[in-house]
């Protein structure tokens, strides 16, 4: 899958926040309708069994409960995507990363082999199909989430190349899968931020940290061993380079990967670098970007949600500028794009007592047209609205909604997307007044329950219908006028 994902350090943050945010994308050509649930102990599986790969996996006894945001139609099984358990720990599943040759013919991926005359069935490994079931479930903080999936991957092995965000309300990590069954993850800074397209991003790797103290750095047991034997250390200079090691910089990456993680950078840290002109620092192909820096100043949710959105704005590269080289309009892989599912934010705040701690934040649809709502993430159910997504398009449900405003905004575009802002300040301000109004009743006595964020969350829904029917309303009839077979004379 195509994905976008963004991490922040808990003093990167305006409010102290740990953030971790990704946008789940389709492949090219599908668009995969979700919804936003909540999984009990009671419906999570004892024995987990892939769809797509076959593999068997025992689980746990005793699963907490948890967000996810699945796929509706479940003919290649669940896509739990992201998530956040009753323990107040988030996490996304999953970026699709790039390795390259080297890596993959030093420890191949794990495919699904079906049974072929004599030839027995051979399980694969694990994807993103699985990976929030077999975790979310069963860690109490984010350094627990690294390890279990780490043990996973090296037990079962893994078909695909990908990359993890976790969270807890004092650190977030960032895992990346090397190979069939090998693993790095890192601890973000805490003043810092870290954008992600689909590419292997991390850029330093400290080995002895890896395995001594483990304070900022984990990875698979036997990854010395594994560097050394492949000849996979590159550098010249004894300073391990692991995007050298294990990454890729191919021609697609160029087009692909590395100018969504310039944009990004750009709009965090403007002035910290010259991203633009014949002496640029940073270029959209560039492939030594960090990984990781400490922003310009405090980010908020309004700003994940740009940068989550964007499609190169104030770039000669927008697919609707209006301004410089025509030729230039959309040749990079905007963030925002046509095959956005969903955004998954979540937002953990350190301030709030334990159970109403983490707002998980929501958006269907292509992120360029859509708003993004918070709900409480310890409840025992979410609201209709965003649960009961069905197969065909609807606009009983926020997903088919959002798809629909998307459609009808692009295809006219300097009509509607007035409304777009307007819908998108409208809903953001709204949804804040009912988070301020409900964490003040918690942090002045009120008793912290499910269905005091029940209801928060309903009123959150209901608000964003409303909203989201005056907006489809609004495209629909700017649309309508500027249809190709328009006809200003009236018969009235």
């Amino acid at each position: 899958m195509a994905c976008t994902t963004i991490l922040a350090g808990k003093n990167a943050t305006y409010d102290g926040s740990t953030m971790i945010a990704r946008n789940d994308d389709s492949p090219s050509g599908q668009y995969t309708p979700k919804k936003f649930v909540t999984v009990s102990p009671e419906e999570q599986p004892r024995l987990y069994k892939s769809v797509l790969s076959h593999v068997e996996i025992p689980l746990p006894d005793d699963p907490m409960s948890y967000t996810a945001v699945p796929n509706v139609i479940k003919n290649e099984g669940i896509w739990a995507a992201f998530g956040v358990n009753s323990a107040e720990v988030a996490m996304t599943a999953t970026e699709t990363i790039t390795g390259n040759v080297r890596v993959l013919g030093a420890d191949p991926l794990v495919d699904y082999l079906p049974a072929d005359g004599d030839r027995p069935e051979k399980a694969g490994g694990i994807g993103e199909e699985d990976i929030v079931c077999l975790v979310i479930p069963y860690i109490k903080t984010a350094r627990e989430g690294v390890k279990r999936l780490g043990k996973i991957l090296e037990e079962y092995g893994t078909y695909e190349m990908n990359g993890i965000g976790f969270s807890d309300k004092d650190e977030v990590w960032w895992l990346e899968t090397i190979g069939g069954h090998h693993w790095i993850a890192k601890r973000v800074p805490d003043d810092s931020y870290v954008v992600m397209p689909n590419q292997q991003g991390i850029d330093e790797f400290d080995l002895d940290d890896a395995f001594g103290e483990e304070k900022d750095h984990m990875c698979s047991s036997d990854l010395r061993e594994f560097i050394k034997d492949n000849h996979l250390d590159l550098a010249r200079d004894g300073k391990f380079d692991v995007r050298a090691a294990f990454g890729s910089h191919d021609d697609s990456d160029h087009v692909y990967n590395t100018p969504r993680a310039w944009f990004m950078l750009r709009y965090f840290n403007s002035n910290t670098y010259n991203f633009e002109g014949p002496d640029a620092d940073f270029r959209p192909e560039s492939d030594d970007m960090p990984w990781s820096m400490v922003p310009e100043k405090l980010i908020t949710p309004e700003d994940i949600k740009y940068v989550l959105s964007s499609h190169f704005q104030g770039t000669p590269y927008d697919p609707y500028g209006s301004y410089g080289d025509p030729s230039m309009r959309g040749v990079y892989r905007s963030i925002g794009i046509n095959r956005n599912d969903f955004l998954g934010f979540a937002q953990i705040r350190p301030y709030m007592p334990e159970g109403a701690r983490v707002l998980e934040w929501l958006a269907f649809g292509s992120n360029a047209f859509n708003a993004m709502v918070p709900f409480y993430s310890n409840v025992r159910y979410t609201p209709d609205y965003l649960s009961s997504t069905k197969e065909h398009v609807s606009t009983d449900n926020f997903y088919w909604t959002s798809r629909l405003i998307a459609a009808l905004t692009d295809a006219n575009y300097k009509g509607n997307i007035n409304w777009i802002e307007r819908y998108c300040n409208s809903v953001g301000s709204k949804a804040n007044h009912i988070i301020n109004k409900t964490d003040n009743a918690v942090l002045h006595g009120e008793k912290i329950d499910q269905a005091l964020l029940e209801k928060a969350n309903q009123e959150t829904a209901d608000m964003i219908r409303e909203e989201a029917e005056k907006t489809l309303d609004h495209v629909l009839f700017e649309t309508s006028n500027n249809m190709k077979n328009c006809y200003s004379r009236s018969d009235a």
